[in-house]
């Protein structure tokens, strides 16, 4: 029996030498393949234990209702003061002294200026002259007809003579009565010389100095005084929407607010509202035919002086409510050309988007006149966690004060806003 042999082959020292190099790279290769390939078993695995689907991201959602929601409006309005009063000259002559602080409060009947008053006092004691001399003739003039009347009685007098005499008497009376006319008249100058407040209210500067003439004839203005402890605010708005308001309310898809119907509120030019009311006054019979806008005037409380004649400031006004409305916060509002969506789970808890009819808006909020239902679900946040659409979602009540739920806590965001800065 032949038997083939293998001859023994020794190997080389190089052999041996490059094996036992190679040997620990073999090794570190194969135990890297055995944990990818663990990963890899895991990476398949589905996350979020039984079935192998994620849970549903939590969304925001209002519930809605009905309510009876007032119409709000904001108008553009101008404030007015209650009551102003040009201070004029009413005599001429040079002014000597300023009796007021200009912008300081001043009450009915206080002087504020002194005009030059010798004229005038001259001519009042003139005229108290002149009224002395008329008593004085009408005094004799009265006896001498009082002597007369016997005398004429008794034929030792004519009757001319006498007659003569009561007429003199009356001429006394009416020169008398001419007299105190022109004393009343010269006193009342007198007086014009002191320049007085015709109104209690804050006055302005002052729009003469001491030695300026003024003039009776021209009126010249000194001053100006405006009643602003409460003020008027005159605002205007379209005639067609005064129409459409008409229309709605006839169609009773509208109706009054009832007393508070006459209450307006003010926004001042910083956004702040004022905290006291004020009270709608009238609304114009007409319309101004080259702006298309009735004018309507409110009466606002001014004692701490925040509203100045001549500003501007926003309306707010309530003058008809939806009686069956519901407020939505506008965040959860899409607008657009084409219409505006909300987005409603319904009972799967997915999300469907639904055409609505927005109305005004009511602060933060909209008023959906139509397109929902009392009791639905609308989503008002974390709309940035519906990744795929159509995907059922977790409904988790709302509130204004709740921090979105995209935005990262104060925790969390500290420790990333750390590392990135490391």
């Amino acid at each position: 029996m032949i038997c083939n042999s293998v001859p023994h082959i020794s190997p080389s020292p190089q052999t041996v030498s490059r094996t036992l190099y190679l040997l620990p790279l073999v090794l570190a290769l194969s135990a890297t393949l055995a944990m990818l390939s663990g990963c890899g078993d895991k990476a398949a695995a589905p996350a979020g234990g039984a079935g192998g689907m994620p849970p549903p991201p939590a969304v925001g959602v209002v519930t809605t209702a009905l309510s009876a929601v007032p119409l709000q409006i904001e108008l553009p309005g101008r404030v007015e003061p209650v009551r102003v009063a040009q201070v004029r000259a009413r005599v001429n002559g040079v002014v000597l002294k300023r009796l007021f602080t200009e912008g300081s409060e001043v009450k009915a009947g206080q002087a504020l200026y002194q005009i030059d008053a010798a004229p005038y006092q001259a001519a009042f004691e003139s005229a108290q002259a002149a009224l002395a001399r008329a008593q004085a003739n009408l005094a004799q003039a009265a006896a001498q007809a009082e002597r007369f009347k016997p005398l004429v009685e008794a034929n030792a007098i004519s009757k001319q003579d006498y007659v003569a005499a009561v007429a003199a008497q009356k001429v006394g009376e009416a020169d008398v009565a001419a007299a105190k006319a022109a004393v009343q008249s010269a006193k009342i100058n007198l007086d014009y010389a002191q320049v007085l407040s015709p109104i209690s209210g804050r006055i302005g500067r002052s729009l003469v100095s001491e030695g300026a003439l003024v003039s009776a004839a021209e009126a010249t203005q000194l001053a100006l005084v405006q009643q602003t402890s409460s003020v008027y605010v005159n605002f205007t708005q379209s005639s067609n929407e005064v129409l459409q308001l008409r229309k709605a309310m006839a169609n009773k898809q509208l109706r009054s607010v009832g007393e508070n119907a006459a209450l307006v509120r003010i926004v001042m030019e910083d956004g702040t509202e004022l905290p006291r009311p004020g009270k709608l006054l009238f609304t114009d019979l007409s319309v101004d035919a080259t702006s298309g806008q009735v004018t309507l005037r409110a009466e606002v409380p001014n004692g701490d002086g925040l509203l100045l004649p001549g500003q501007y400031v926003r309306v707010r006004l309530s003058q008809a409510e939806v009686p069956n409305g519901i407020l939505l916060p506008q965040q959860a509002v899409t607008r657009s050309a084409t219409g505006d969506t909300v987005l409603v789970v319904g009972a799967d808890g997915k999300p469907t988007p639904r055409p609505v009819k927005v109305g005004s808006a009511q602060g933060n909020q909209w008023v959906v006149l139509d397109g929902l239902k009392p009791g639905e679900q609308v989503i008002a946040d974390g709309f940035q966690k519906m990744f795929v659409p159509g995907a059922p979602v977790k409904p988790v009540p709302w509130t204004p004060t709740a921090a979105p739920f995209s935005a990262p806590s104060a925790a969390s965001a500290a420790p990333a806003a750390s590392a990135a800065s490391r």
